[in-house]
């Protein structure tokens, strides 16, 4: 079964109904004004005609006579006098006529120009006469014949003006007719319109209404936190068009929030590297010093040594600007910074590091270990007479790696080790810095939050300490070079 709303466009209907309403009142208009373009163009070629027969009047009548008078008297010359062109210039007019004339007046002309032929017999015998030297008075007789023989043809072409006048009269009579008609009918269409019109607009205000009401609702539970609420498939087109994209806003929505979320994120990140950055000033000139004073005491291999291991801890920690590096050089990474920290303070430092071979192929963010080590160094070996142990060690949690960096420095009590787990999970932007008093935290912190960032994990570090040392852990999976490669920076 087909539930699909059958949808209404208000443009379409509006079209519709206004183009309905130009048709009923187009049509009638249109026959009125093609009715009185008719009758005009009609009108106008009848009033040529009047014009055209009024000319050839005088010509037939009087001109010719007395043209032709003019030759019997010897004054003209009968070549000269032009009369067959005169004549055959009427000729013309009157077939000119005859092609655009109907009703009456065809038969008028009809005659008139019949007549002509008569007129033009009298005039061969005119010219036959004037040749052979014919009396004047013979001459003159034909010249009276041609006279009364204009006038016939004058008098036929006033009968056709008043024909054409006639016609002319009754065309007139029939417009004004045509003119009433059309315009009552005008008038009857309009009230039609306008009633059609009218019960168009209210049913198509009320379904406008009731999608608006459906859209108005939907969108409430909207803006009151109902990101599940849809908006239901709309009658109106338009609406409908409104609808489907508040729906689209509404499944975006998450998507934006996950996108902040990810560029928050991402931020995070770029402070955390802008962290990393900034390397221990102290500690590269109290390596350097070491280096030198090794030298002075000529003990190459020692300096070999050093700098081997200060080259690899700069190399791991620069790493080409990548996030991820393979576990076995964050071993490495760690391993030269204890070598280097064994020369500086000797007996009260002892270091293992226990990363089984197995695991090393993988892949982890870079400088997690070594800020647990350098915090385990100075704020528990140094802090304790006699120095102590600092150990490095990762084991497999199922699918995971636990990493630990343990110390048997001086710990921290209860309320300490409180404070620092605070300063640690505080939400202060990690480039606001610390107080000299969190100065413990500050390296638990920053690596605590490239866990959670990197890993997309909730939990990050796990701090256990009494008076016995302290014991730093993290849980992260293992990553294959193929798994981050597509949106994460990876160093060989």
């Amino acid at each position: 079964m087909n539930n699909r709303v059958r949808r209404t466009s208000i443009i379409d209907r509006l079209t519709h109904t206004t183009r309905a309403t130009a048709i009923m009142l187009a049509i009638p208009a249109l026959l009125s004004l093609g009715m009185m373009l008719l009758t005009t163009v009609r009108y106008q070629r009848a009033m040529d005609r009047m014009a055209t027969v009024a000319g050839l009047k005088p010509v037939v009548g009087t001109q010719l006579p007395e043209q032709l008078f003019s030759v019997t008297a010897g004054r003209l010359d009968y070549e000269a006098s032009g009369v067959d062109a005169l004549v055959g210039s009427v000729d013309q007019t009157l077939g000119r006529l005859l092609e655009d004339t109907e009703g009456p007046g065809y038969l008028e002309l009809t005659v008139a120009r019949r007549t002509m032929a008569t007129l033009s017999g009298y005039l061969e015998q005119l010219r036959t006469g004037m040749a052979n030297g014919a009396p004047v008075a013979d001459m003159e007789n034909i010249v009276d014949e041609v006279r009364d023989v204009g006038d016939l043809i004058t008098d036929m072409l006033d009968d056709f003006i008043s024909v054409e006048i006639d016609g002319t009269v009754k065309s007139a009579h029939q417009l004004s007719q045509v003119v009433g008609v059309t315009a009552f009918v005008e008038v009857l269409l309009l009230v039609v319109a306008l009633f059609r019109s009218g019960s168009a607009s209210l049913q198509l205000a009320d379904t406008i209404r009731r999608a608006i009401q459906q859209l108005e609702g939907s969108v409430h539970r909207l803006t009151g936190g109902d990101l599940k609420a849809r908006v239901p498939d709309m009658e109106v087109e338009e609406l409908s068009e409104l609808a489907q994209q508040t729906n689209v806003m509404a499944n975006r929505l998450e998507t934006l929030i996950e996108r902040s979320r990810r560029e928050q994120e991402n931020l995070a990140k770029s402070e955390l590297r802008l962290l990393q950055a900034q390397i221990n000033p102290h500690f590269l000139y109290n390596t350097l010093d070491a280096i030198i004073w090794q030298a002075q005491s000529g003990k190459s291999e020692e300096v070999i040594r050093l700098t081997r291991s200060l080259s690899d801890f700069f190399r791991i920690s620069l790493s080409s600007g990548a996030d991820w590096i393979p576990l076995e050089g964050e071993a490495r990474h760690v391993s030269g910074y204890l070598s280097i920290q064994k020369i500086r303070y000797r007996d009260i430092l002892n270091y293992e590091i226990d990363i089984p071979e197995a695991l090393q192929g993988g892949y982890v963010v870079k400088m997690l270990l070594q800020p647990l080590v350098e915090n385990a160094l100075y704020h528990g070996i140094k802090g304790k007479r006699g120095g102590g142990m600092i150990r490095v060690s990762a084991s497999p949690e199922g699918e995971r790696v636990r990493f630990t960096v343990s110390d048997t420095g001086k710990g921290m009590t209860p309320e300490a080790l409180e404070r620092v787990v605070a300063v640690m999970r505080s939400d202060t932007p990690a480039l606001s810095g610390v107080a000299p008093a969190e100065g413990s935290s500050f390296g638990l912190r920053n690596v605590d939050a490239r866990i959670r960032l990197f890993y997309r994990q909730k939990t990050g570090l796990e701090i256990e300490s009494d008076m016995t040392g302290t014991r730093v852990s993290f849980c992260v999976p293992l990553k294959s070079r193929e798994e981050i490669a597509n949106d994460e920076g990876v160093s060989g």
